[in-house]
């Protein structure tokens, strides 16, 4: 594996002119580009395996290119019953694997759990670290309420191992009551010092302490004598509103690490970020990151490919389906492009790269168990074939930046209100701006300088936060494709980005407005920015325009009644669904989204069809021409989504910018009603 060094500030990549193309369209090979290339293949399968299950994945590629693939290989369905840690090597790239060995064994029904590999580059040893998981007497779940963490290595490339260590004293003065400490899973990395740094998740037990109760949190270990010894770096500061648990590091090029990792609690989440600028030792407090979206509580891979490339793979979409690879290339603050490896059923996961260039991709994958994979699967492709020909790694992505520290920038203005700054490691240049208007109208003003005249990209990264309030950005008087942003936060505070559009700029000065347009969802007005990039490339982002708002999350609102939330027919959008009896029009719940433009957008609902459900519910959209009242048969099904739920579209309707917005559902019906999700789509 290459631990790149990822570059955050302005940078070109590549010499080589490539094609530019539409997001989503293949383009023809430009010169200098290699062919693409995907394969796929099976490690594990349950349906012919020895074992009911194989989940959760440790991957690294070794000096010499030697792939070195675990799984836990499991005798039960569950996270803490009987578990071996077994191995799969290749010497050829991935195109051929040898025979499942067991490493560690499950003897006398030990549950051993959550592998993870970190080799040292200089002398080619290469470090297991696992734990062995335990459970209270008075603990049905299947969940372990203890983790031991071990270490063992390995110095002829997997082919043995030494015998192992037991490290769990490391964090016996933290305080916090840890009594599971889980490394990984996935790899860990080595820094530009040498440094061997392995993520630990940490937690108190399940018996006795409800979630919030139960500290999550990370201290990972490290070593600066290639392994001799380990000790503990201190911990990401500990909170029940960032509950990070399973994660991945990468360094960037200033020499500063980041961490970002799963939240524990499970749902519908974005990730949870901390930085490093002491390679590891201390760490920043958390912040949420929606740079790679909204999705499942998941596992999901990390890896620094190059000097200026990241990838990110997950199952991209609210329960565990659609397994989807993208780059980055500012240091994981913006995913560029991303290419679906597999649109069905996805889980846990991780990436490793060869000397060639070649990526590594293992993931669990099909089966009818929504947190458990039937296979475990590895795949081998270029960049060619992840970016559809944008990127190669000969060539470049032909990429530029200029990033504007919206925090620190001269010539600021503004109407009414104040502008503080707020240091926060977590801002990508380590500090915000925040805008407090004294009234919706004011606004906040920069003069930034464009080297050269062409067509940009607009990306502005932003932060959200329960006072947050709704912002509209003009660039000299005028608006990019999607120029306003809802800054309320939905579950805690953390950074956002949104592609405002791709606009003509001259060269030389060019104002950017923030005009505070009026409350945000939680009925807040304060906006906060940090910074505004303008990019160069000859290829389109890939961008998904659809706004959707689920049941329970921002913008979805019960108006009267009481509508349970439920799980108990399939089809639905995100972790569950309301329903509501018939009634007489009295219960009511509405979707009220942030969209980004005034334009035409096609509404779609996502509900679970069955018999019992109304064959007339009747839905109110509430758009810029008035109201219009469309119903719906629920006991027919809708289309399913690659992202999840079952979708019947209520028609195309033109909608003002903002929150203005909105579709309702009432009880008024011949039958059950189901309030699941709703999607808003742009079609012009």
């Amino acid at each position: 594996m290459t631990d790149g060094l990822i570059g955050r500030r302005a940078f070109t990549l590549g010499m080589v002119a490539g094609a530019a193309t539409l997001a989503g369209t293949a383009p023809a090979v430009a010169a200098g580009r290699a062919e693409p290339y995907f394969e796929e293949s099976t490690l594990w399968d349950s349906s012919t395996g020895e074992l009911a299950n194989y989940h959760v994945h440790g991957l690294i590629v070794l000096p010499g290119d030697t792939i070195l693939a675990f799984s836990e290989g499991r005798y039960e369905v569950c996270d803490a019953g009987p578990r071996d840690l077994l191995l799969r090597r290749s010497t050829d790239g991935g195109r051929t694997w040898s025979p499942s060995q067991v490493v560690v064994p499950s003897a006398g029904g030990k549950s051993w759990g959550n592998p993870a590999l970190v080799c040292d580059r200089g002398t080619g040893e290469v470090f297991l670290f696992y734990s062995l998981s335990g459970r209270l007497p008075e603990n049905t779940s299947c969940s372990g309420d203890t983790g031991s963490l071990h270490v063992v290595s390995s110095t002829d490339g997997g082919l043995t191992w030494g015998q192992p260590r037991v490290l769990d004293d490391l964090f016996a003065s933290f305080g916090y009551d840890w009594a599971l400490h889980s490394p990984g899973p996935g790899h860990g990395i080595q820094l530009d010092n040498g440094r061997l740094l392995m993520n630990v998740a940490h937690r108190r037990v399940i018996v006795g302490n409800s979630v919030a109760e139960r500290m999550y949190g990370i201290a990972s270990v490290y070593s600066d004598d290639h392994g001799r010894t380990w000790q503990a770096t201190g911990a990401v500061p500990v909170s029940a509103d960032y509950p990070i648990n399973e994660a991945r590091m990468v360094q960037r090029a200033d020499g500063s690490v980041l961490v970002n990792g799963r939240a524990a609690a499970g749902g519908n989440r974005q990730r949870i970020v901390s930085v490093s600028h002491d390679r590891g030792l201390t760490w920043s407090p958390p912040k949420l990151d929606g740079a790679t979206g909204t999705f499942n509580a998941v596992d999901a891979g990390l890896l620094g490919y190059s000097r200026d490339r990241i990838l990110f793979s997950r199952p991209d979409a609210p329960v565990r389906y659609n397994m989807t690879v993208s780059v980055s290339y500012d240091g994981g603050h913006f995913f560029r492009y991303s290419r679906v490896v597999n649109p069905g059923r996805s889980y846990y996961s991780d990436l490793a790269r060869l000397s060639d260039g070649t990526i590594i991709l293992i993931y669990g994958c099909d089966g009818d168990i929504a947190s458990f994979p039937l296979k475990v699967n590895v795949c081998r492709f270029n960049l060619e074939w992840l970016t559809r020909g944008r990127d190669g790694s000969a060539s470049g992505p032909r990429l530029s930046e200029k990033a504007y520290d919206l925090a620190r920038l001269a010539g600021t203005r503004h109407s009414g209100g104040t502008v503080t700054v707020v240091r926060e490691p977590t801002a990508r240049a380590g500090a915000r701006a925040v805008f407090t208007p004294a009234a919706a109208g004011d606004h906040l003003d920069y003069r930034i300088a464009v080297p050269r005249g062409g067509e940009y990209d607009l990306l502005l990264r932003y932060h959200r936060s329960p006072g947050g309030g709704l912002v509209a950005v003009t660039v000299d008087g005028a608006n990019p494709r999607n120029s306003v942003i809802d800054t309320t936060s939905e579950l805690a505070e953390g950074y956002d980005v949104l592609l405002l559009g791709t606009m003509r700029l001259t060269p030389g000065r060019h104002t950017v407005r923030f005009t505070a347009a009026g409350a945000g969802r939680g009925g807040g007005l304060s906006i906060s920015l940090d910074e505004l990039s303008l990019i160069q490339a000859p290829a389109r982002a890939d961008v998904n325009e659809d706004v959707t708002v689920d049941n329970g999350a921002l913008g979805y609102t019960v108006l009267s009644g009481a509508w349970p939330s439920g799980t108990g027919v399939a089809g639905f959008y995100g972790g569950n669904y309301a329903s509501h009896p018939p009634g007489d029009g009295t219960a009511a719940v509405r979707w009220r989204p942030a969209l980004p433009a005034q334009a035409r957008y096609e509404v779609k609902v996502s509900y679970t069809a069955a018999s019992n459900r109304s064959r007339a519910a009747a839905y109110v959209v509430r758009h810029a021409e008035g109201s219009t009242r469309v119903t719906v048969d629920q006991t027919a099904r809708g289309v399913p989504g690659t992202r999840g739920g079952e979708w019947v579209s209520l028609g195309t309707f033109a909608f003002g910018a903002g929150i203005e917005g909105a579709v309702e559902l009432s009880d008024a019906a011949d039958g059950h009603v189901v309030a699941d999700a709703v999607r808003f789509t742009r079609r012009d």
